[in-house]
């Protein structure tokens, strides 16, 4: 990284940062927290809910790695210290310092883009590309608002980016634009095709906060997006899947484990949150719904029903089949934990889902008799949003300018934390929390292998009494790091793995446990080579 850096983020109330080593030769696939911390119920915004409550278990109940980018002297780049990530702030692609519709390239454009940078060595680097759609899905922020029907100015709009870090704009109207159109490319082809065999490309809609599948041409004419090039750890968004022989897939990349097969049957959101948390299974009842970047984190983007006739996902998993709305076999949407909020006066009402099936939806002929038919539109790895109650006979031919698809009832696909050895991991304790139910503690780790000893930096605004500990994966405790009061402030915390291990340098995975003040346990993967 060029030095020095500017923090640009300050995490508020108790932080709890593990800062390990970063070794050049590390590769992470650490998932970046969505930043949801308002808790919602069906339509609208709840106090946060208590264990057996209504609504329990969503996003905002589990605290993940906090975003935290620091930005280059030359605020050209941004790094991100979750991902090990560097990336363009602005996708003002002829560098003009104006940030307009005209910086929007083609797809192909957007291939060749990042060979420019290179040329000219921006920001001090020359080893630029086109980020993967599991790369660029990692920016996404679901403190955002949908603003789809909206028709005032965009000043009132919060989008699905951190907007102090990354330079946005919403789509210009004036030159026929929708507010929405604020898409961004990705480098990850759809192996199938969308709408009438169109060659199609994922890519981010920060606007709306949506993955979708675009048609690389629309009415003859190349499609525009912007670009964020990204550079780093080119092994993110490689998942490391583990059989563990009973029922369970462990991700080695990411230290989620997922369950095997699916909850079998369409569930509302409040049933999916309700089936999640009460989950007993493999010997682990810390199960819980995952949040939008967990599940589509295991995503494969090399399947799809019309290539492969499986679902997008490793063949390790098992995915139930369903029979869509035009009769034929195909895959669920299954929910995520994450409400996907918008600026009505029922923000709450909808909820993220993946979809490892197709992404149907129904499309209107332009020429009489105007029949609808249902098509891919959106591709087998999106991520949409469907009410959380209601009759899917209520939207006969979907919902929106491409008709999607409306089922409300979708599947479940419970994960937990694979790095809580012992099984207790708990959501975060938030009966005191402040007014906007933002938990009291976070825990953001960036576990890249280190060849011996570790630094754990652990930061407290105020005197706390704290237990860190070091585990192996049986839930053997290796190490005591700290035990007892800690005044307010910065203490580096040192594990030596080749001490701890009884002298042996074999490369393994641990897991580093906090417990604060007795409440919240939060565990993370420490891994050494």
């Amino acid at each position: 990284m060029p030095a020095p850096y500017e923090r640009l983020t300050a995490l508020s109330l108790l932080v709890l940062s593990l800062g390990f080593v970063r070794e050049a030769t590390g590769a992470t696939y650490e998932i970046v927290d969505t930043g949801q911390t308002t808790f919602y119920g069906e339509t609208v915004p709840i106090t946060p809910p208590a264990d057996g409550q209504a609504f329990f278990g969503q996003d905002a109940q589990y605290a993940g790695n906090a975003p935290a980018y620091t930005v280059s002297a030359d605020a050209l780049t941004a790094y991100d210290e979750v991902t090990g990530l560097t990336w363009q702030r602005s996708p003002d692609t002829d560098l003009d310092g104006t940030l307009e519709t005209s910086d929007k390239l083609s797809f192909w454009d957007a291939l060749e883009y990042p060979a420019g940078l290179n040329a000219i060595a921006f920001g001090g680097f020359d080893d630029w590309r086109l980020p993967t759609i599991k790369e660029l899905y990692s920016l996404i922020l679901f403190s955002g608002l949908d603003p789809s029907g909206w028709n005032g100015g965009t000043e009132d709009l919060v989008p699905f980016l951190d907007t102090d870090v990354f330079e946005f704009i919403y789509g210009d109207e004036s030159v026929g634009e929708r507010i929405i159109d604020s898409q961004y490319w990705s480098s990850t082809e759809y192996v199938s095709t969308t709408m009438n065999e169109d060659h199609t490309v994922f890519g981010v809609n920060f606007a709306d906060g949506r993955i979708k599948g675009y048609g690389t041409t629309i009415g003859g004419s190349d499609k525009t997006a912007f670009v964020l090039c990204v550079r780093g750890n080119s092994s993110y968004g490689i998942n490391g899947f583990v059989d563990n022989g009973d029922g369970t897939i462990t991700d080695s990349a990411t230290g989620l484990m997922w369950m095997q097969e699916d909850n079998g049957a369409g569930v509302t959101w409040e049933d999916a949150l309700s089936y999640s948390e009460s989950l007993s299974f493999a010997g682990h009842d810390d199960w819980r719904l995952p949040n939008a970047k967990e599940l589509q984190s295991i995503v494969d983007y090399t399947r799809s029903p019309a290539t492969h006739g499986t679902a997008a996902i490793d063949p390790l998993f098992t995915c139930s089949t369903i029979t869509d709305e035009g009769g034929r076999s195909d895959f669920p949407f299954y929910w995520t934990g994450t409400t996907h909020a918008n600026w009505t006066i029922q923000p709450g009402s909808a909820a993220a889902y993946v979809a490892f099936g197709t992404g149907l939806g129904w499309m209107q002929t332009p020429f009489p008799p105007f029949d609808y038919n249902l098509l891919d539109v959106h591709g087998a790895g999106c991520q949409r949003s469907d009410p959380k109650v209601g009759d899917p006979g209520d939207y006969p031919y979907g919902h929106g300018p491409q008709g999607d698809v409306i089922r409300i009832y979708n599947y479940v696909r419970c994960v937990r934390d694979a790095a809580d050895p012992a099984g207790t991991g708990d959501p975060i304790d938030t009966g005191d929390a402040g007014a906007s139910g933002t938990p009291r503690l976070q825990l953001r780790a960036t576990p890249n292998p280190s060849r011996d000893v570790s630094t754990v930096q652990l930061t407290l605004p105020d005197n706390t009494d704290v237990s860190v500990t070091v585990h192996d994966t049986s839930g053997r405790l290796l190490q005591t790091l700290a035990s007892g009061s800690l005044s307010a402030g910065v203490h580096a915390l040192t594990w030596n793995g080749r001490t701890s291990r009884g002298g042996e340098a074999t490369p393994g995975v641990y897991f580093v446990r906090v417990v604060a003040s007795g409440e919240a346990t939060m565990t993370k993967l420490l891994r050494t080579e």
